[in-house]
């Protein structure tokens, strides 16, 4: 019967996870372009989809006070507040994950 050693057996072991990580570090630098192109897009959509709390003779001082009043967010208006910041936090740790 042939024996091996455990020194064997581990550095086969070794060689193979290094083989894995290589792989799995390759797939994701080859994935990661095409999950950011497809966030900034969710993330652009759902910036243009929310609705725009002043209006521009709000910014000059104008006399209408429609944009000086506090607006709950309800419904489908808050859900698609709280997917803007998730895509926008997914986003950034997709680019820091790029750089590493």
């Amino acid at each position: 019967m042939k024996s091996t050693s455990f020194y064997s057996k581990s550095a086969y072991f070794c060689r193979l996870a290094l083989v894995f990580k290589s792989d799995s570090i390759g797939s994701m630098n080859s994935i990661l372009p095409w999950v950011q192109i497809i966030l900034s897009i969710l993330l652009i959509i759902s910036v243009l989809l929310q609705k725009s709390e002043a209006s521009l003779g709000g910014a000059f001082g104008s006399g209408n006070d429609s944009g000086s009043t506090y607006h709950t967010r309800r419904g489908f208006e808050k859900f698609l507040f709280r997917l803007t910041i998730v895509l926008a936090v997914l986003l950034v740790v997709s680019s820091i994950l790029a750089v590493i």
